[in-house]
């Protein structure tokens, strides 16, 4: 397939709407629903983890400007 038929066949069936998005979604709650709600906690975790250690990052760089500041 060459990239023109491909371009052509995504053109012909379009962007999802949103219906074609909920049936995804539904599917995909089906399937791994059960594991969702550790996914979604584990997720979270990171996330505030994340933010954790960028605020720690910029109080470190804060104190390092500071102290060579002192120093000088």
């Amino acid at each position: 397939m060459n990239p023109q038929t491909g371009a052509m066949l995504l053109a012909f069936f379009g962007a999802p709407g949103w219906v074609e998005l909920m049936v995804v979604g539904l599917i995909v709650l089906l399937l791994f629903g059960n594991r969702l709600p550790s996914v979604m906690r584990s997720l979270g975790q990171g996330i505030t983890e994340f933010k954790k250690g960028v605020k720690s990052g910029e109080t470190d760089v804060n104190g390092e400007i500071e102290d060579h500041g002192k120093s000088q």
